[in-house]
């Protein structure tokens, strides 16, 4: 009789350990938009998570921070189902952006992690607008009344060059 309860004792012991050694399905990541660690040209508008299980609809979060670390999220999180999207403010800086996230299912531990994409802004082109032309009520930018008065002072100097000029040509062909 002893010996039954042992093996009672023993089966049973067996047979939790071998039910308790069985994996967990925890929830788990299956694609993220944009693809971690991609390079992307073209500005994303929001940043989507696709879990394996449904998610709760509280309590979760994703932070969106740019190559400086300032956060560029919009806060607007949206669930559908499996789904988790964040909105973006317009990204204008080149780098490597990180996506950090929270998300919680029904009798899960919470699924937590971080991933980054890298954003390659393109080159701008602006087209060079034409600069107004001065009307006659508007001053040139370059003039003022120092200048004014210095080229005066020069075209006085420049006459008074000139009169001795001829004064000292005048005596040279007298002396002739």
């Amino acid at each position: 009789m002893k010996i039954t309860r042992v093996r009672q004792f023993l089966a049973a012991f067996t047979l939790i350990s071998v039910l308790g050694m069985m994996p967990a399905s925890a929830n788990s990541l299956i694609t993220t938009s944009p693809i971690s660690g991609s390079t992307v040209t073209t500005a994303p508008m929001s940043v989507t998570l696709t879990t394996q299980k449904a998610l709760l609809p509280d309590a979760n979060e994703i932070v969106v921070t740019d190559p400086a670390g300032v956060r560029v999220d919009d806060g607007t999180l949206t669930l559908t189902d499996v789904s988790a999207t964040i909105g973006l403010k317009p990204l204008v800086d080149s780098g490597i952006y990180r996506v950090s996230y929270t998300l919680y299912s029904e009798g899960e531990v919470p699924l937590e992690g971080s991933f980054t994409f890298n954003f390659s802004a393109p080159t701008v082109i602006t087209p060079n607008e034409p600069s107004p032309t001065p009307t006659e009520s508007q001053t040139p930018a370059s003039s003022s009344w120092g200048t004014n008065i210095f080229i005066i002072f020069l075209l006085i100097m420049a006459f008074f060059v000139l009169i001795a000029l001829a004064l000292y040509a005048r005596k040279l062909f007298r002396e002739r």
